[in-house]
């Protein structure tokens, strides 16, 4: 079983414009939608489309509660959150120009969490996750939840014996790597705060996988640089044209957790998960992909032993 835990959840809100964005101008909408938002709940989608059975685990503001619930239903995602009274679960603004690769994402801070709402999520976790479980905490932390009450939570993790995976950023991250935990995914600006001075980042990645099982370090289009064991590796996407990015390292992060699941190989793992990212940038939305796809892009994925 894996859990995913979503600290600081968002529903995306897709403004699909006309044209490009322009200053000084009236900006006009083709259409608006809206999807699934959080680190947590994207990593959550990737293992639900690909059948490996896992839990949404994390907060929700109740005053938009059903609006929340109804996307994690739509998209199939097991979720038992942990309500946080009289307010609501903040909202990402995903921009999407025609004719423009990419997108652009504006993010609310969200609400703040009560020592309360921090006491029942570590309940639900207590009475939940098992040894033989894997746990991803993803994304950022909202407010009232400290970098103390992190650590807390990953050592209450590793008591209990679990596969801890986290995409964490900044002080978040390093609290992480420090508290030990078996998966991290930082960018490549990201692990230049682990590095010591001077060190390469094939350097930083050998000696974080000394005491970390899986480092994988995204460089957006270029790809990733991996490291397990003694493994390490140059992963490179297939050639693709990108419509939305939003949400693509967190794909990456649940269809790599799924595939470990599965039993597959390091490699196997990389190149698969690189290819279900790389189906998802196709997509104008927040989360799809086609497993179909990623299975045919699968065989365009490079690797380089380094």
């Amino acid at each position: 079983m894996i859990y995913t835990i979503t600290l600081n959840p968002t529903i995306d809100r897709l403004l699909y414009l006309e044209e490009v964005l322009t200053k000084e101008k009236n900006n006009r909408l083709e259409s608006v939608a809206y999807d699934l938002g959080g680190k947590g709940h994207h990593g959550s989608y990737a293992m639900s489309k690909l059948e490996v059975e896992n839990q949404a685990l994390g907060f929700c503001g109740t005053t938009n509660k059903r609006q929340l619930e109804k996307i994690l239903e739509q998209k199939n995602i097991n979720h038992d959150l942990v309500d946080v009274y009289g307010k609501p679960t903040r909202e990402s603004y995903v921009i999407v120009e025609k004719g423009v690769s990419g997108s652009i994402l504006i993010t609310e801070r969200g609400y703040e969490v009560s020592s309360y709402d921090k006491s029942l999520l570590v309940d639900k976790i207590e009475e939940k996750v098992k040894a033989e479980d894997t746990v991803l905490i993803a994304g950022s932390m909202p407010p009232g939840f400290e970098i103390k009450d992190l650590e807390q939570l990953i050592t209450l993790l590793n008591k209990i014996g679990c596969f801890i995976a986290c995409d964490l950023s900044g002080e978040a991250l390093k609290a992480a790597v420090k508290a030990g935990v078996n998966f991290i995914k930082p960018n490549r600006f990201e692990i230049l705060e682990l590095a010591n001075h001077g060190q390469s980042l094939l350097d930083t990645v050998k000696e974080l996988t000394k005491t970390i099982d899986y480092v994988i370090v995204s460089q957006g289009g270029s790809g990733s640089l991996c490291g397990h064991g003694n493994e390490f590796y140059q992963i490179s996407p297939p050639t693709i044209v990108v419509k939305n990015d939003t949400g693509a390292g967190d794909c990456f992060v649940g269809s790599f957790l799924a595939s470990l699941t599965q039993k597959k190989s390091f490699v196997d793992s990389l190149t698969f998960a690189t290819a279900c990212s790389a189906s998802k940038v196709q997509h104008i939305d927040s989360t799809s992909f086609s497993v179909k796809d990623a299975q045919n892009l699968q065989k365009k994925v490079l690797v380089e032993k380094v």
